[in-house]
């Protein structure tokens, strides 16, 4: 069932997840599928609340949501099966799933809604329903734990987990260490034993020596004698007869005791022998027994003498015993006494061998302890050796893991610093990317505001941003910025900043949208006024305190200086030793200096005699300067701090001044970080890069005017090195070789045996060796750390340095470094040379370019003060000569000059004039005319702030620069903050247009579609129009009552579009009308005033500073100016009166002050013109007088200038003549008057009064009386008169340049302003008439719907229908609405119900389920004699009988046919199976496949949850046949017509009715059974096989054989259906190649069957399923047999099984059970599963009874390939 349900949700439902049998329970425990489902069903309204995650909390709201929707369905559901579900219990999703589905399917039939079925129940059961639901959700709330407490559980069993591992991994631990300490005391118990056994070896070996040494000695032999023989001889007589008396006592004792109970027994006592006697003869008068007594007695009397003989023998023999041993005894006595003496003796030798043999037993002793002390010793040792190879290999082991760790530290690092720079980078991209969507979200926001037509500029300053990094849109606001402004207002005001920077750049650079205009591009921009820069360059020197230039010669030396560079263990110390070798060259390393530093320090190093003795001020005993700084490295370093960067470049570079100068020196390491590189070159060159470049732009103070003489870039200074050299090498490069060396070190160590010298250094190289692994990753990564900034710095201003790869073996990269050093001794020589002869060079031109010192002639007097002042300061007067800017500066000056001269301004000729005048005068005079030398042409005289010119640079007082300098800082300032102020504001208003003209359209557009109420008229028109009756519609009258209605309506809405275009003309004009146009223009001209009184303020500023500087050099006192600025007027935007001492600047209505009238622009004036409107004409007439008045302002600005220069010229002239006044009054040469009056005459006059004021001179000097005058006097006289008119044409000059420059800027603003106020009103005046645009047509669009409206009406009307679609007119939009009807359609005709045609001969459904029911009728249990089948099919066909139950074509069969066709069906030569009939005569239906039968067999097993080889009829439609119905038919469009007949569908049904046991309730189907019968097939042996295949249940593979193919080739040849009943040659033919190609294809399908194939077994009951040889008959009707018969084929089987050895008939394998003859004699021969041809007889009888029906190929032998 569960794979009936996968297939449901899967390919019907398709839900969201795949779910499988074995992931059932797993996917719904969530609840989530199950509100899928029911959502697809439109059961579950709320499933957008669902969740998918497998949390507690989405389980709870998932199950609480779909428990009203499962009882709304009458699903059993409560907590417990929530639980169940939740829990993942085996079957509970599943049944809950197989409920859901029946209640489905039931819901589909009734076809209710979910809002239907919550409709239908009472109110009292949805009160309830809410309250279980609530009750239910409480209650699963309890049930289920949280997801803290899973989460808490999963910790816990984490925790468990670990923790049962830990202790399972310290029992281990524990029990290991229990057996190695088991068998350490095992070994030491065996080692103990083995001791002792040793030990009690070598004492039994001492013992025995000590028995082998120790002399017997031998006791006395026993004496031998005879005396001793007889003696022992005696002894053992005596000893024998002993034990014979013994003997002999016993056995009288018993003869004793036998004679006394006989005495006592007798019944008379004898009181003698022989009385006794004769009464005991007379008692016993046996002879026998008597003669026994006397026997007896007579040996007794022998037996005692033989005693007494022994006896007495026995006494003899011992007694000569004892005498034998007596004498012996005497004879060992005597024999004692006489080896006496000898024995002693030989116990004294015995005594002294005893004595040797203890000696000799000692040493062997001591000879066998030393042995055991030197083993002992050699063992020690080698456990020692032991001992310390192993600590050598866990040692080593030790290194190996230590090298991995740091390996794997490095990676780690590694793998940090690449996520830190992914994660930088990502972060840098990510930014990017943001800005990247903000500017694009932001040109298309403005795209939207301007009609895709950004401006230039605003996509300029966004792009600046974006280049900037700077974010697009406003963090935040910047009008109220707190005393703590946010970091969001910091971005602004950077971003304000760099826009206004920008703005402020191209303002002054006149470019992008301040480039010259095309009015203006003939005239030339001003060039930089030079004077005034090299006034406020000198002012700013005179404020600076004064520079002391060293006065040291270069020292050009040709000694190489460089350093090493590279990662720990590159090579550095390696190859600058091999280096060392071959090149005379001094190696400093950076730690040994430090060390010989702290060694000096510790030394007590002091300061040699000699240096000490020219300076007094030292101490007696003062350290070095090495000594000095080791102490301060040792402090530092004592107290755990690093030595900094200062002090070591301090220690270097003591070490490197005490190098002699010519011999080359190498860094070894050093620098590691920039700063070390920063402080060690300007240690070594005292130059610093950084503070070069930050002075020279601090020198650059002013922006506004630079003196070409000092914009020089001063070159920065060269490096300290020669070259810089890197050993570039890998990390893990690095890291191996300090493992290699450490390994080597370690080695060494372990081969190393010496104990006291080298312990010391060794401990000490271990130390080290240990701090540097420590130490490495450090190194590594400051190096990475640190090296781009270096190679930054060694790239930057000379490329010094060189890269090498280091990665290589040792004598290439020593080889590398050498060929390098060369090459640069060789190139730094070479540079040498070149200096010095650039060097001698410069001496040799300097030395020709000197004058011979005493040959000319003395020069005049003001030529030699002017020499001397040169000379006396060569600094100010030799740069003095300026540097154009271009090489068409002084032709642009010219043209300039030129071309004010023109327009009237003439008075600036006489300075220019004056001076060569002058000078010639001079040289004409005759003191000085015989000293000049003669010149044939005089050169044209030097224009002020030109190259050539000579600059005044007469001293000024010390107080000017300190006044004059913040003066021009705050001019400067001042005119920058303006101006960026008012281009940020006109950058604001820019925005602001924008956006305000774009919310005028929005505004207006909205304002076109308010509603318009049109559609309810036309609503209300419908409804009367289709209220008309039916009868009226063909009335002429009814249509004329009906177009007048249709002319009503239209009038009606004619009127409200013609008052909503009047309504839309006004909200125009009052959007015209609106004062923000004006206010506008107003702010933008202000703005541009603005820009104008900055220009004017800035030149009244400079006029003031330069008349203040050139007074201080005359020594004059300035000029308190009491005059008030000129101030521009402003316009006034307000109508208040303000009084005119409240205002600070002058305000102006917006009338132009000028009685000329302006001409528009032709441009605007088409703009304007284009079209006739004269709503727009008062904007034409605001905007004419708008450029009047700009022109009027500018015109004053203009002349105010003028103004102001020509004042100043004025001033200067006054003062010249009162100067000249008390020289006229003194006598003076008339040479020198007659100059003065040319000077004046030849100066071209600016004003009457100037030339009046020079007429009126001229006379007074006439009459001058003639005062005499020495030449020096003179001279003098001339020179300061000649400086004076050098300063006064310096002076103006700079006043004419300044003066030039901002009448051009003044131009260039008037020439924007202008054009930016005919965009703005192009812009408007383009808004106002787009929407004039907008306006009319929709006018027009209005109207023109109203007349489609009109036409549709009608048409209707003329036509007599009825408007049944709704008519929609909203504003401009007419349609008809086909979704909305007025009324509605007439009810459609009913469909009849399908109805099956006979087709071809075959059974409709209802004539099989006629037949099944009269077959089931009489034999219910399937199984009818052949006869009775006969005559019943016969009495069917019948006239009364077989109208309704066969098709016509089943008419004609006869009796012979009907004999024939019962015999096709035939089951063991007696019955026929009428199911097997009906199933027959139903084709065509699909022929399944075998793998279709078993797919088939498997869903009807799965829906059969208890296995009972049964279903019912929902579960057999759950699981389906191997065909479905849902084909696709075509619906007829007539609705009359009934639909086509579905016979698939019905067959399904059919197929149930068929095989289904109706006597259980509900009815049952066998599905085994049922599949049984649809194995049949053509082939009969092929039906066997698929029949096996099915009630074992997987597929039987079948070797096929030729013959077996030929007969079930011609079998099958003969049940195929052929057209005709002559079989042909072709047809012969083709099934003879057909025949072939199956052969062929049977022989591959043959030599594809595995080896392992048919392993399954088969049981007895199953094998008789199979084969029904015999079945019971037990129906009870007239046609029955009432016989009983078994199975034919169970004998059989019985004994197959039996022959195949197998026990009590247990299930065997199919394989050895085909093998059997038998069985494949029963294939080959079994005929029940064949699918008889019963449709050649109907084409048979049809032939013959002349049928015309067209004969159909038959369907039964098709199977699907």
């Amino acid at each position: 069932m569960s794979e009936i349900l996968c297939q449901w949700l899967n390919q019907e439902l398709k839900v969201s997840r795949t779910v499988s049998p074995k992931s059932f329970a797993k996917a719904f425990s969530t609840g989530y599928l199950i509100g899928e489902v029911l959502h697809k069903f439109e059961l579950q309204d709320d499933f957008s609340e669902f969740s998918e995650s497998r949390a507690s909390a989405a389980k709870l709201n998932n199950f609480s949501r779909l428990e009203p929707t499962l009882h709304l369905l009458g699903v059993q559901f409560d907590q417990n099966v929530a639980q169940s579900i939740i829990t993942e219990q085996p079957g509970a999703a599943t049944k809950l799933l197989y409920q859901l589905y029946i209640a489905l399917q039931r819901k589909k039939k009734s076809g209710l809604t979910g809002l239907e079925l919550q409709t239908m129940q009472p109110l009292t059961n949805l009160r309830l329903q809410n309250m279980r639901s609530e009750a239910f959700r409480e209650r699963l709330k309890i049930l289920i734990p949280r997801q803290t407490d899973f989460n808490l559980m999963r910790v816990t069993y984490r925790f468990q987990e670990k923790y049962r591992r830990m202790r399972e991994d310290v029992d281990r631990v524990h029990s290991e260490k229990l057996e190695r300490m088991q068998k350490l005391s095992e070994e030491q118990r065996c080692f103990n034993i083995e001791k002792q056994r040793l030990s009690r070896r070598r004492q039994n070996e001492i013992m025995a020596k000590i028995q082998a040494a120790i002399i017997q000695i031998p006791k006395p032999a026993s004496n031998n004698t005879l005396k001793a023989l007889e003696a022992q001889k005696m002894m053992k007589k005596k000893k024998g007869a002993e034990d014979v008396a013994n003997e002999i006592k016993k056995f009288e004792e018993l003869i004793k005791k036998d004679l006394q109970a006989k005495e006592s027994a007798s019944k008379t006592s004898v009181d003698t022998a022989g009385p006794m006697t004769t009464d005991l003869l007379n008692t016993y008068s046996d002879d026998d027994y008597i003669k026994k007594i006397q026997k007896r007695l007579e040996e007794d009397a022998f037996a005692r003498e033989q005693r007494e003989k022994r006896r007495r023998r026995l006494l003899m023999d011992q007694l000569i015993a004892h005498e034998a041993q007596e004498e012996a005894y005497r004879e060992e006595q005597l024999i004692n006494r006489l080896m006496r003496q000898s024995q002693q003796e030989r116990r004294i030798a015995v005594q002294l061998m005893h004595a040797r043999h203890e000696k000799d037993v000692l040493w062997q002793n001591r000879i066998f302890r030393e042995k055991q002390y030197e083993e002992r010793r050699l063992k020690d040792f080698q456990d020692a050796l032991d001992r310390e190879a192993a600590l050598a290999k866990q040692a080593k082991i030790d290194f190996e893991e230590q090298i991995l760790r740091e390996k794997e530290i490095h990676e780690q690092i590694a793998v940090e610093r690449a996520q830190a720079r992914y994660k930088k980078h990502y972060a840098v991209c990510a930014e990017i990317l943001d800005q990247i969507l903000d500017l694009s979200t932001k040109v298309a926001d403005y795209r939207m505001l301007t009609n895709n037509l950004i401006p230039h500029k605003m996509m300029h300053d966004w792009k600046e941003l974006f280049f900037n990094g700077k974010p697009i849109y406003e963090q935040a606001s910047i009008k109220q910025i707190a005393a703590k402004p946010t970091e969001e207002q910091l971005i602004e005001l950077e971003k304000r900043d760099l826009l206004d920077s920008n703005d402020y750049d191209d303002y002054k650079n006149m470019v992008g949208e301040w480039a010259l205009p095309e009015e203006m591009a003939e005239n030339l921009p001003p060039s930089n006024n030079c004077i005034l820069g090299h006034v406020l360059h000198r002012l700013v020197e005179k404020s600076l305190p004064p520079q002391v230039e060293s006065t040291e010669p270069e020292l050009l030396s040709s000694s190489v200086k460089g350093c090493l560079l590279g990662k720990t263990f590159s090579g550095k110390t390696t190859t600058l030793k091999s280096l060392q070798k071959d090149f005379p060259v001094k190696i400093l390393s950076i730690d040994t200096l430090v060390q010989e530093a702290i060694q000096a320090y510790h030394d007590n190093e002091k300061v040699s005699e000699a240096s000490s003795a020219p300076q007094e001020d030292r101490k007696e005993n003062q350290l070095t300067v090495r000594a000095e700084l080791g102490a301060k490295s040792e402090q530092l370093l004592k107290k755990g701090k690093s030595i900094p960067d200062m002090l070591l470049v301090n220690i270097m570079v003591n070490a490197i001044n005490g190098i002699p100068v010519n011999q080359n020196w190498i860094l070894d390491g050093f620098p590691m970080t920039l700063n070390q590189a920063q402080l060690l070159e300007e240690a070594l060159t005292g130059c610093n890069r950084y503070l070069m470049e930050a002075e020279g732009k601090a020198t650059q103070i002013s922006t506004l005017a630079v003196d070409p003489t000092t914009s020089k870039e001063v070159p920065l200074p060269s490096s300290a090195f020669d070259f810089v050299i890197l050993l570039d090498i890998s990390d893990n490069s690095s890291l191996s070789r300090m493992n290699d060396v450490m390994a080597e070190e370690f080695s060494r160590e372990i081969s190393h045996e010496d104990t006291s010298q080298h312990a010391a250094a060794d401990n000490q190289h271990v130390d080290v060796d240990h701090n540097l692994r420590d130490q490495i990753q450090h190194r590594i990564i400051g190096f990475l750390d640190n090296w781009p900034l270096l190679e930054q710095w060694f790239s930057e201003p000379e490329d010094i340095l060189i890269r090498i790869n280091a990665e290589i073996d040792k004598n290439s990269l020593c080889q590398k470094v050498k060929e390098i050093f060369a090459t640069e001794i060789v190139k730094k020589k070479n540079k040498v040379e070149k200096r010095l002869e650039e060097k001698e060079a410069e001496k040799k031109a300097a030395s020709l370019a000197e004058p011979p010192p005493a040959t000319p002639p003395p020069p005049p007097e003001p030529e030699k003060e002017k020499e001397t002042h040169q000379q006396r300061d060569p600094s100010k007067t030799a740069p003095a000569k300026g540097k154009p800017q271009s090489e068409t500066s002084p032709g642009k000056q010219e043209s300039l000059q030129d071309g004010k001269g023109k327009k009237g301004e003439t008075t600036l000729g006489s300075p220019k004039g004056k001076p060569p005048g002058g000078k010639v005068q001079v040289k004409k005079s005759p003191v000085g005319s015989t000293d000049i030398p003669p010149t044939p042409v005089a050169p044209p005289p030097p224009k002020p702030g030109s190259e050539e010119w000579v600059y005044v640079n007469e001293p000024i007082p010390e107080e000017i620069p300190s006044f004059l300098v913040p003066y021009w800082e705050l001019i400067e300032n001042s005119y920058i903050n303006t101006i960026k102020t008012i281009l940020r504001r006109l950058r604001e208003d820019q925005h602001d247009v924008l956006k305000y003209l774009y919310e005028i359209t929005t505004s207006f557009q909205e304002f076109l579609r308010r509603p318009d109420h049109k559609q309810d008229f036309v609503a209300q028109w419908q409804a009367d129009f289709n209220s008309f009756p039916d009868d009226l519609w063909e009335d002429e009258e009814t249509k004329a009552e009906l177009h007048q209605r249709v002319n009503d309506l239209r009038d009606r809405l004619w009127d409200i579009c013609d008052a909503r275009k009047d309504e839309a003309e006004q909200e125009r004009l009052d959007i015209i009308n609106e004062s923000w146009l004006q206010d506008s223009l107003g702010i933008t001209m202000n703005h541009f005033f603005s820009l104008m009184q900055a220009e004017l303020n800035r030149f009244q500023d400079t006029k003031r500073l330069l008349q203040d500087y050139y007074r201080a050099m005359e020594h004059k006192i300035p000029i308190d100016d009491s005059k008030r600025f000129t101030r521009i007027p402003l316009i006034r935007l307000d109508s208040k009166d303000i009084s005119e001492n409240q205002l600070r600047i002058p305000l102006v209505p917006r009338i132009s002050i000028s009685p000329e009238t302006g001409v528009p622009r032709p441009k605007l004036k088409a703009i304007l013109k284009g079209k006739i409107d004269y709503s727009l004409e008062n904007v034409q007439t605001n905007f004419e007088a708008d450029e009047r008045l700009v022109m009027d302002t500018w015109q004053q600005a203009s002349l105010a200038i003028s103004n102001m220069v020509a004042a100043e010229i004025h001033q200067r002239l006054i003062e010249e003549d009162k100067e000249n006044q008390p020289a006229e009054s003194k006598e003076k040469s008339p040479q020198m008057s007659t100059n003065k009056k040319g000077k004046k005459e030849n100066e071209p006059p600016k004003n009457k009064k100037e030339d009046k004021h020079g007429k009126g001179k001229s006379p007074p000097v006439a009459e001058a009386t003639p005062v005499v005058f020495t030449a020096e006097e003179i001279a003098e006289i001339e020179r300061k008169n000649e400086l004076r008119l050098k300063i006064k044409e310096e002076h103006l000059a700079a006043l004419q340049f300044e003066e030039i420059a901002t009448q051009f800027r003044l131009e260039l603003i008037k020439s924007k302003a202008l054009s930016v106020l005919e965009d703005l009103i192009t812009k408007v005046v383009d808004t106002y008439k787009l929407m004039e645009k907008w306006l009319g047509e929709r006018y027009l669009n209005e109207m023109s719907s109203v007349e489609k409206l009109t036409e549709i009406a009608r048409y209707h009307i003329e036509t007599a229908t009825k408007i049944q679609n709704e008519l929609y007119l909203n504003q401009e939009d007419f349609f008809i609405n086909g979704d909305i009807k007025v009324f509605p359609d007439p009810p459609l005709p009913k469909r009849p119900p399908p109805v099956e045609k006979e087709e071809d001969g075959t059974l409709t459904i209802e004539q099989l389920d006629n037949l099944r029911d009269q077959f089931l009728d009489m034999a219910p249990k399937g199984i009818i004699g052949s006869k009775a089948f006969t005559d019943i099919l016969l009495d069917l066909m019948t006239l009364n009988l077989g109208t309704n139950n066969f098709p016509s074509s089943w008419m004609h069969l006869t009796q012979p046919e009907l004999q024939e066709l019962t015999y096709l069906l035939i089951v063991n030569s007696e019955f026929v199976d009428w199911r097997k009939f009906l199933l027959v005569t139903a084709l065509p239906w699909p022929i399944p496949l075998e793998e279709e039968l078993l797919e088939t067999l498997q869903r009807f097993k799965a829906v059969d949850e208890e296995q009972m080889g049964t279903v019912t009829f929902e579960q057999y439609m759950q699981a389906g046949l191997w065909f479905t119905g849902d084909e696709d038919i075509k619906i007829p469009e007539n609705p009359l017509e009934p639909l086509p007949f579905n016979r698939q569908v019905h067959l399904i049904e059919f197929f149930f009715r068929l095989f289904a046991d109706y006597e259980m309730d509900p009815p049952q189907l066998d599905y085994t059974q049922m599949l049984l019968y649809f194995a049949c097939h053509p082939d009969p042996v092929e039906g066997v096989y698929r029949a096996l295949s099915v009630a074992i249940g997987t597929h039987i593979f079948r070797k096929v054989k030729g013959p077996v193919m030929t007969a079930e080739k011609a079998s099958s040849a003969d049940l195929s259906p052929v057209e005709g009943y002559v079989e042909t040659e072709e047809t012969a033919e083709r099934e003879e190649r057909e025949f072939t190609e199956e052969k062929e294809e049977r022989d591959q399908k043959e030599a594809d069957i595995p080896e392992n194939a048919n392993t399954e077994k088969i049981s007895m009951e199953t094998l008789l399923r199979v084969f029904r040889g015999g079945s019971e008959v037990k129906d009870a009707n007239r046609f029955t047999s009432h016989l009983k018969r078994e199975n034919i084929y169970a004998e059989s089987f019985i004994k197959v099984f039996q022959e195949l050895e197998t026990k009590d008939l247990e299930p065997i394998e199919v394989a050895v059970l085909l093998k059997h003859p038998f069985i494949q004699d029963l294939i080959a021969n079994y005929p029940d599963y064949k699918i008889p041809d019963i449709k050649m007889i109907l084409q048979r009888s049809v032939h013959v009874a002349g049928s015309d029906g067209e004969r159909s190929p038959s369907r039964l032998t098709e199977e699907k390939k």
